[in-house]
């Protein structure tokens, strides 16, 4: 059985943030849900989170039925860290620890760490090009492997190393309970380094394995805000190559922001200063405008969303066109070659087959049937201040500019509003309503001046 710890204590003090460090979000999430997420992906039984400062929002965001946390009173190291957590493993278990600031750590990387842990100790390592800050490996004359020296303990000519220890490590849990019990502080720090559980081993005459990775990702971690930003567009680069490389457009890759999942049909084309949060589905021939969000919604073949668009939890059909400059929000439903113009907000509405709200518009609660027409300025007034309200349009139903439909209210099929109409009363098929004042032209009217205008 596979159990994972991992490190989540830290206050981050060079983030420069009230915000515990683990909490910090990248492409979206919080930094410690990603390493979860991987935890999961390799297999982990259960899960162990050690936390620490702000210990009660870390465990809010990752409380889940295999999470375990367990409490850090004191930051005293990495050694003490998983001292936390050690003796709730299972005496079978391979134990895998893992960074909750370490967050795109390559699931095949840790596949062969824990691959290597069943015959003893096992460590990650990479090759860095600037290994300031990482705690160097240490080998002898032959390559074999010695043990890890932190950057503050470590001679000049060690510091010039370049293979780094990432901190991840698996082994046997009895094995791991008995080298962190024989732990000591003695180094600059006054800490309990993890790192020495290595040296232990390899002193017993114990196999201690390094798994070398390749992966940049695999190793870098979040500190200070520059890191979180530079780690949060090496992120969101690689996902724009894993979209492109299945055909997708993209103006700009350093430009386009994937917080959830993305989903891409082909042919599909994205312009710049774009953001998907959520899960997002874009069917093929899809074009997204510039200056777009959409969160936590689908959008159907061909469907062209204009630039500055905000469009969430919402449902856009094939050949749909939507913007620029358009709001739609949860519950809205746009089907087929429908058009939503310029400056036009949806709410919870349905708005049919090759319907129109061309511009200047709000919907809310409502039901628009297919090839209506809705004017200019037309609201719903769905809400009283206590309940709200559905309007109801049947196919075909132009609605002139400048209409206020007052909930709940229908118009049925073929209705027609004249422009400047408030309708309170429903519409049957075929009429026209007409609900505005009589206009009054009077003659030698003066317009009124103001006092210095007097002559």
């Amino acid at each position: 059985m596979l159990e994972v710890i991992i490190l989540a204590a830290g206050h981050g003090s060079r983030m420069q943030s009230s915000t515990a460090k683990v909490l910090h979000l990248l492409a979206g999430q919080p930094l410690v849900s990603h390493v979860l997420g991987t935890a999961r992906e390799v297999g982990a039984r259960r899960i162990h989170m050690v936390v620490g400062h702000d210990a009660d929002a870390v465990q809010a965001v990752v409380t889940a039925p295999d999470v375990q946390c367990h409490l850090q009173q004191q930051q005293l190291g990495t050694g003490h860290a998983v001292q936390q957590a050690i003796h709730n493993c299972d005496s079978e278990s391979t134990v895998l620890v893992l960074f909750g600031d370490v967050p795109l750590i390559h699931r095949d990387s840790l596949d062969e760490v824990i691959r290597a842990a069943s015959s003893g100790m096992a460590m990650l390592s990479s090759h860095v090009p600037d290994p300031t800050g990482y705690g160097r490996v240490l080998r002898d004359a032959e390559g074999a492997f010695q043990g890890v020296v932190e950057e503050r303990d470590a001679t000049a000519d060690q510091r010039r190393l370049s293979e780094i220890n990432t901190g991840v490590l698996a082994a046997p849990a009895a094995a791991f309970c008995q080298y962190l019990e024989r732990l000591t502080n003695d180094n600059a720090q006054g800490e309990y380094y993890l790192p020495e559980v290595l040296k232990l081993a390899r002193e017993d005459g114990a196999t201690v394995t390094v798994v070398q990775s390749d992966r940049a990702l695999d190793c870098l971690g979040v500190n200070t805000p520059q890191q979180l930003e530079q780690l949060e567009r090496l992120h969101q680069g690689a996902l724009a190559d894993q979209l492109m490389s299945q055909g997708v457009l993209i103006a700009d890759r350093s430009r386009v922001d994937i917080r959830g999942a993305l989903h891409c049909g082909r042919d599909v084309c994205i312009d710049v200063n774009t953001v998907f949060e959520g899960t997002v589905t874009l069917a093929g021939g899809v074009s997204i405008g510039a200056n777009c969000i959409i969160s936590n919604s689908n959008i159907g073949e061909g469907a062209q969303v204009h630039p500055f668009t905000h469009i969430e939890g919402a449902e856009i059909k094939a050949g749909a066109s939507i913007g620029p400059y358009a709001r739609i929000r949860p519950g809205t439903v746009i089907d087929e070659v429908a058009k939503v113009g310029n400056f036009v907000e949806i709410k919870n509405t349905h708005l049919g087959r090759a319907a129109k709200a061309s511009h200047l518009a709000y919907l809310g609660d409502a039901d628009v049937g297919s090839k209506s027409n809705v004017g200019a300025g037309t609201i719903t007034c769905n809400y009283d201040g206590a309940n709200k309200y559905r309007t109801v349009l049947g196919e075909s139903v132009f609605v002139g500019s400048n209409s206020t439909l007052v909930a709940p209210v229908t118009i049925d099929s073929g209705g027609f509003v004249a422009a400047g109409s408030t309708i309170t009363d429903n519409v049957a098929p075929d009429q026209l309503a007409v609900a505005r004042g009589r206009q009054r032209n009077v003659d030698g009217w003066r317009r009124p001046k103001k006092p210095e205008e007097t002559d």
